[in-house]
């Protein structure tokens, strides 16, 4: 074949070559077209896509659930003062990127805005202009502002919106978050609790009221789903579904926190004075066992938690201690109870032997000579006592200490952690120490609930604290708590020579509670000088024992017990041990009796009417003339609001508040209850914080300064 035949034959076949690919290529095409439309036909009937339901990714991508965080019950006092309740706090945020826009509105602060926005934000938290500026200058989305912009109040929040609101500035952002709000600092402390937060936020007590009765005040959250564009904007027409929060229950406690405040100021003033290792003090209803007070030392601040780590037990239930001789008061009553006491009969005091070496020894190793009973116990004898326990017999003594509640808990629900105590009474001598408090460990709460049987006329009630729980949106009450009479150890007739012989501790020359005398009242009280236990038997020196009263009164007919231990002051101040504890036992039992008097003739309910739109001068008069105390904010014609609503009741002597239509100042302050100083926060909107407890002594801002300029407000209460 020529060359020209060898070419015309190349050419055919690479003229078949390209028929050839062009034939496999559109087969590929087929192929490949086929398996792209059944995959679409596959995904449109499927709705999945590698195992994924698309309309559920689809679904999450255009609804955003908001979670609806449930409030926080309430604790309230006896009377519906508020004790704790949660609060809105708010931490700002930035957003600094210019691709935050929607609709066409810019979202993030611009340059031109940064200064001012730093002005502002310096003024009302107190941060440097440059390091906010420096902030802002960030190549990030958006960033925080540190400490200083955290736990932000709401007054404070309202007043920087409003002010980038008036300047125009976007960007400025706050996150909000719930916090626990204890307004009175100091206020029984371990008994009302704590909280903390978890991971995500949410509160949960740790301690107290908080912890024990959590599950009735945590609440449950709710949600909102609802269909979102990209910039979480609420779509219109699209489904959603709400779930409403369920807000935690309302507690009512038994306390009086004016008594309450009071006594918070009593022990803040002994602990300055005597520098003790510990205290506690409860007031009783010696009817009820309703508490009406009570404290510790060490304590904390719940809204600092200034001191929490000094002292995490709650002392009044979960301690155990011997009492000493407050105990007479129940060997007393069980020596009289079982016939074993006879007014006419004499021992020798000062010392007495028991068993072949041990002995028992008066506080005055001397003694007084030969002492009927009755003088034993107004002379506070451990020899008069143990003589007593010996004519009773061991087996007769043990069963009255149990019949008193003792070596057992009280079940009183205030503590997850309640001591039973203890008694070591194998031995006469041991048998004999526990007549006068040695020997025998018990807890406050236990010794309250021993003595209402005295006071209470043979009948033994329960300590208890919660009055009731209250659903707060039915107000349904879904538990209560009452008296709960535990048992009857004694008689009538015994309670009241027992409460005699106590009247004479107090009156008798030779009592050791003469400290106690309350001019207009008669007063029961035994002392107590307790030994401290240490490594090597008990502790020496004049300051190591529990140094204690428990007292009631009016003698005859007790309304109150009242009981204070003190554990090893640092000195006495120059009083003897009685009139060291005289300093807390008299001011707060004479106010509680002052107030039991006054109660008794009570006074009329004022009812209110509104003086909103009423001449100024007209309105306070009307107040002034049915013996309210009325303080006018400002200067102008006319009110504009008042602290208490129309039909709401008040007592004579109660203070009303009235707010002006111009000119409106801060009042002198001094002397204002703190359910004064609430109704002027929620008037007036201000940011109030508390010091103390009692009346208002002290102002952070001076009277007559303009309520507009005022960001926040501390008063101290003494």
């Amino acid at each position: 074949m020529n060359k020209y035949g060898k070419r015309r034959m190349a050419e055919k076949r690479d003229v078949q070559n390209q028929r050839d690919f062009g034939k496999y290529f559109a087969l590929i095409v087929v192929i490949v077209f086929t398996v792209f439309i059944g995959r679409f036909l596959y995904i449109a009937v499927t709705k999945k896509v590698s195992g994924n339901n698309l309309v559920e990714i689809a679904n999450q991508t255009y609804h955003e659930k908001s979670t609806l965080k449930a409030s926080r019950g309430t604790i309230y006092d006896a009377s519906g003062q508020l004790i704790v309740e949660d609060t809105k706090r708010y931490s700002i945020y930035v957003v600094l990127s210019k691709t935050a826009v929607a609709y066409g509105q810019k979202l993030y602060l611009k340059n031109s805005d940064k200064k001012k926005a730093a002005e502002i934000l310096h003024e009302y938290l107190g941060m440097d202009v440059d390091k906010l500026l420096s902030l802002f200058s960030q190549p990030k989305y958006q960033v925080e502002l540190g400490k200083k912009g955290q736990d932000i109040s709401l007054s404070t929040k309202n007043q920087i919106v409003k002010e980038m609101k008036k300047s125009k500035i976007t960007g400025i952002n706050f996150s909000e978050s719930t916090d626990r709000m204890y307004p009175n600092g100091i206020f029984s402390s371990h008994l009302i609790g704590v909280i903390s937060k978890d991971s995500s936020g949410n509160l949960y007590g740790t301690m107290g009221l908080e912890a024990l009765y959590d599950n009735y005040l945590k609440g449950r959250d709710g949600y909102d789903m609802r269909s979102t564009d990209s910039h979480g904007i609420k779509l219109s027409g699209m489904k959603s579904r709400l779930v409403k929060a369920k807000d935690g229950d309302n507690i009512y406690t038994t306390f009086n926190s004016r008594d309450q405040s009071y006594l918070e100021s009593l022990l803040n003033k002994a602990q300055e004075t005597y520098h003790p290792k510990s205290m506690n003090v409860v007031l009783m209803n010696a009817k009820t066992g309703a508490i009406l007070a009570a404290s510790q030392r060490p304590t904390f601040n719940p809204q600092t938690r200034e001191g929490i780590e000094d002292q995490w037990k709650n002392t009044l239930m979960e301690d155990t201690y011997e009492p000493g001789s407050v105990m007479k008061i129940l060997t007393m009553s069980a020596a009289i109870d079982s016939g074993n006491y006879n007014e006419n009969e004499y021992f020798k005091s000062g010392s007495m032997k028991i068993g072949n070496s041990q002995r028992v020894n008066d506080w005055e190793v001397a003694g007084w000579g030969y002492l009927n009973y009755r003088q034993g116990f107004i002379r506070s004898s451990n020899v008069g006592m143990a003589k007593l326990e010996q004519k009773m017999g061991a087996k007769l003594w043990e069963k009255y200490i149990k019949k008193f509640g003792l070596l057992k808990s009280t079940d009183s629900g205030l503590s997850s952690n309640e001591s039973s105590g203890s008694i070591e009474y194998k031995y006469p001598i041991e048998q004999a120490n526990t007549a006068f408090g040695q020997g025998i460990n018990v807890t406050v709460l236990q010794m309250m609930q021993a003595f209402s049987s005295v006071a209470n006329n043979g009948e033994m009630v329960k300590p208890y604290l919660i009055e009731k729980i209250v659903n707060p949106t039915s107000g349904k009450t879904i538990k209560t708590d009452k008296k709960t009479v535990v048992g009857h150890p004694i008689k009538k007739s015994t309670a009241e020579k027992v409460r005699d012989m106590m009247q004479d501790v107090v009156n008798d020359p030779n009592g050791t509670g003469n400290a106690y005398k309350i001019n207009g009242y008669d007063i029961g009280v035994k002392t107590g000088t307790a030994q401290i236990s240490g490594n090597n038997g008990y502790l020496t020196g004049e300051t190591n024992y529990i140094f204690s009263v428990a007292g009631m009164a009016p003698i005859k007919n007790p309304q109150y017990v009242l009981y204070v231990t003190m554990k090893q002051p640092a000195g006495f101040g120059g009083k003897t041990s009685s009139e060291m504890l005289a300093t807390i036992f008299n001011p707060l039992m004479k106010r509680v009796l002052d107030e039991s008097q006054n109660e008794s003739t009570p006074s009329e309910a004022i009812d209110v009417k509104s003086v909103v739109g009423q001449e100024t001068g007209n309105a306070v008069k009307s107040f002034s003339d049915k013996d309210l105390v009325v303080t006018a904010i400002g200067n102008g014609a006319k009110i504009i609001k008042q602290s208490s609503d129309a039909g709401e009741e008040l007592l004579p002597g109660q203070r009303i508040i009235l707010v002006t239509d111009s000119g409106q100042t801060l009042p002198d302050l001094k002397g204002w209850t703190k359910s004064d100083m609430f109704k002027l926060k929620n008037l007036l909107g201000i940011n109030v914080k508390f010091k103390g407890s009692g009346f208002v002594e002290n102002q952070s801002v001076k009277p007559g300064t303009k309520i507009a300029d005022i960001k926040e407000l501390t008063v101290e209460l003494k």
